[in-house]
């Protein structure tokens, strides 16, 4: 059908003139009503203007829409893709943890783009101002919604639209790759009959040969690597030969351009005609690259594409394998859920990967189907023709994926392990903590909301129409362990059947914390004299770094960083704990930094609750000394100058700079001028902000008033001290201490605050009045004031 015939008023939003097969018989559903639509189909069948349909009934309304991208990567494409509907006077507006949210943009947007992970937070926090726009969402797209049986991700995009749902009730539009249950998917959304499409092998646009290959598996796992190249190898070279293109997906960033070198080797051993040398113009337009290694390669006919390449080189990539002149393409799986770059012949090299919280793991068969969905070239290629390369071993199970596909099932209520469960770990992982976010909302109040809330999810569908069918009892019964479970640990009241949340709970869900995480950052409240390595080894040995490994050519790094410091550790935690110790100084060693970016942003957000947590449960100073170690991994500033991180527009070079100048603290930035900071190397345009911004953050002074210089033995008198601000203020809690002891404390948002100072003549000397002054929000170190008073006889 003509997109001008259907929709006139947004022809220019589609990269085509006419609809395919698959693509029109969905049309009715999408435009004709406004129920919930489901649509399975297979890779590369045109699902994505499926998407855009969707998107532009919103749009024509009046409304707004969020399409939900499987992949952050894929979030930023969407935003390039979509300027399409920019250029029609349509806003769209991109939300992901990596970016600061312009809550005002994503208010005015008539499409947003995010990941369900950032979807989740955000409905968690639907209440406050920054992340109300969640709550006036009219159109709800759901890319890849097969996710839901994803083991580490299912559960939040599961539990995130049932929120949704309850929040604004939008109309959800889920698209799929082929899947055999696509009607439990439909009667948990709510999509009636006539509005579910199940489309089979006959939509895809050329048909698919599948199968797998082996590989002989030895002992040292860098040949093995090898061992499956010439193997990939061998079933791409035929198609190859016949003018044909090959793409082969491997586990990593660094395998995609190992495996180029080796196999531009390779191929010419092998004297497979490729490459385009003698093409003057090619060789002039790879110059444009960036990257020296894909340079030289693409000039050999095989080129590499990984998240990590410049957004240039990545483009120019896509666009010489789409013209033929890159007939070779190594790359990793993210190509595969993201852009549209088919080739006759697909292979997974590796069906493992190396994650960097989780160690070595099997790539999941949705991952699988989803690469090998690439082969075949609509308009080129009669036949695609795909194959994953394992040892003897895994032959069967693969085999059964590709013949019979992947049943959806929900990830909601996965059992952490037998019956018996270990004590502190909850009894059903994902159930307790996603219950738990729930009752810190608020939308759950008892045993009964909890059954109301288990009924809109996808866990609940497959419960009752699974091949094991579940009773109600059995259900509730389970909701009703896993509320009890809560009560136990202290992230939940109960009182009768009525639960509410506790200040625990509720930090929990806000911080996206593992249960067993909070609890144990919890302990860590009640101790008053936590050290800086006591605060790293909590964050390391957290539940989210559990299955953090350590590498063998990683371990002298760690050696030399930690010494013989935790060594009690197991060597997961001992790299995660090398790479935060290495952070805080700047000096993280080059064997640590494939995996420090990734372990560092976890880290941070695991630092920021345990602040908060020990600031609720503990003192000012736990909270303080966390905040400094916390700007510390995230910038490296030294201990003495991390104070100046907290003035905006400062991190780690212009702190460095300010700290060599002599400058420690926001207050002493504060009263310099922007010329004396120019003189300490800031450019005039900086100095003058770096001044302004320092300027909102306290400097303290200290008011002693009347205090004696010396006082009779014996007599008792009574003072006030005043503490105050003459800058900005912050929160921040207030001690005086005599010789040690503390006197009064008092938390106040400075400001200005009056406090009562008792002077006893005792049997001492001498009194040490000490006012110590500790934000706990504000990695500046505590500030004291002293004052001496002598006891006469």
């Amino acid at each position: 059908m003509p997109v001008s015939d259907v929709l006139p008023s947004f022809t220019e939003a589609f990269p085509f003139e006419r609809f395919n097969r698959m693509q029109s018989e969905t049309l009715p559903a999408l435009l004709d009503t406004d129920e919930n639509v489901v649509v399975s189909a297979p890779t590369a069948s045109g699902k994505t203007a499926v998407a855009e349909v969707a998107i532009c009934r919103t749009l024509d309304a009046g409304g707004t829409a969020l399409f939900l991208a499987p992949l952050r990567a894929l979030t930023n494409e969407k935003e390039r893709e979509w300027e399409r509907f920019e250029d029609l006077g349509y806003s769209v507006y991109v939300v992901t943890g990596e970016r600061d949210l312009n809550p005002r943009k994503a208010e005015r947007a008539d499409v947003l783009v995010m990941t369900p992970e950032k979807a989740d937070s955000a409905t968690r926090k639907h209440d406050s101002r920054r992340y109300s726009f969640v709550t006036d969402i009219d159109c709800c797209i759901i890319d890849e919604v097969h996710l839901l049986d994803s083991e580490q991700r299912g559960s939040v995009l599961e539990v995130t639209i049932s929120r949704l749902r309850r929040l604004c009730d939008p109309r959800v539009v889920a698209l799929s790759a082929t899947m055999p249950n696509v009607e439990d998917v439909a009667a948990w959304l709510d999509a009636p009959e006539e509005c579910t499409f199940s489309f089979g092998e006959e939509y895809r646009p050329v048909p698919l040969e599948a199968d797998v290959t082996t590989y002989t598996h030895g002992e040292n796992a860098f040949a093995d690597k090898y061992r499956r190249l010439y193997r990939a190898l061998d079933r791409a070279e035929p198609h190859i030969r016949e003018d044909g293109q090959a793409l082969v997906f491997v586990a990593s960033r660094q395998d995609t351009v190992q495996a180029a070198k080796k196999a531009r080797d390779e191929l010419v051993e092998r004297d497979i005609p490729m490459g385009a040398r003698g093409d003057y113009d090619f060789h002039t337009d790879a110059e444009q690259l960036s990257d020296d290694t894909l340079r030289q390669s693409v000039l050999d006919g095989v080129g590499f594409h990984h998240a990590g390449l410049a957004r240039e080189d990545k483009t120019l990539v896509e666009q010489w394998f789409r013209e033929g002149k890159i007939q070779l393409l190594f790359s990793t799986s993210t190509l595969a859920w993201g852009v549209n770059l088919p080739a006759r012949c697909v292979v997974i090299r590796d069906t493992k990967h190396h994650d960097p919280l989780k160690g070595e793991v099997e790539m999941s068969p949705l991952d699988v189907l989803q690469m090998l969905g690439r082969a075949g070239r609509p308009g080129y290629d009669d036949k695609g023709y795909a194959w994953v390369v394992c040892d003897g071993d895994s032959v069967r199970r693969y085999r059964e994926l590709l013949s019979e596909g992947k049943r959806i099932e929900s990830r909601l209520a996965d059992r952490t392990g037998s019956d018996e469960q270990v004590d502190g770990e909850p009894p059903a992982s994902d159930l307790a903590v996603h219950l738990n976010a729930e009752i810190a909302l608020g939308t759950v109040q008892d045993i009964d909301d909890a059954m109301d809330w288990l009924e809109t999810t996808f866990y609940y569908v497959r419960a009752k129409r699974g091949s094991e069918y579940v009773a109600g009892d059995e259900l509730r019964n389970r909701v009703s362990e896993t509320l009890e479970w809560l009560v136990d640990r202290g992230f939940v009241e109960m009182d009768g059947l009525s639960v509410e949340p506790t200040a625990l709970g509720r930090l929990t869900s806000k911080f996206y914390l593992e249960l067993s995480t909070a609890r144990h950052f919890a302990t860590l409240a009640d101790r008053t004299d936590l050290t800086e390595l006591e605060v790293l080894t909590a964050v390391a040995t957290a539940g989210e770094f559990d299955s953090v490994s350590a590498r063998s050519d990683e371990e002298g790094a760690v050696e030399a960083v930690l010494g013989d410091r935790a060594t009690s550790l197991d060597p997961g935690s001992r790299k995660v704990l090398a790479i935060l110790k290495s952070a805080m100084d700047g000096t993280t060693p080059a064997a640590l930094r494939s995996d420090a970016w990734v372990i560092r942003q976890n880290a941070l957000r695991l630092l920021a609750s345990l602040r908060a947590i020990v600031d609720r449960f503990g003192t000012a100073t736990q909270a303080n000394l966390v905040c400094r170690i916390e700007a510390r991994v995230e910038t490296g500033v030294s201990d003495d100058a991390v104070g100046l991180t907290a003035i905006d527009g400062v991190g780690s070079t212009r702190a460095g700079t300010l700290a060599a100048a002599g400058y420690d603290s926001p207050a002493a930035v504060a009263a310099a001028t922007p010329p004396e900071l120019s003189a300490a190397g800031l450019s005039g345009g900086v100095a003058e902000q770096i001044v302004d911004s320092a300027a909102d953050l306290p400097a303290i002074a200290v008011d002693w008033g009347e205090f004696p210089e010396s006082i009779p033995r014996g007599e008792r008198d009574l003072r006030e001290v005043t503490v105050r601000s003459t800058a900005g203020s912050a929160r921040a809690t207030v001690t005086v201490r005599v010789n040690g002891v503390e006197m009064t404390e008092k938390s106040t948002y400075l400001g200005e605050a009056t406090l009562p100072v008792g002077v006893f003549g005792g049997d001492t000397d001498e009194l040490d009045f000490e006012i110590r002054v500790v934000f706990p929000e504000l990695p500046i170190r505590p500030i004291t004031r002293s004052r001496t008073v002598r006891v006469r006889r």
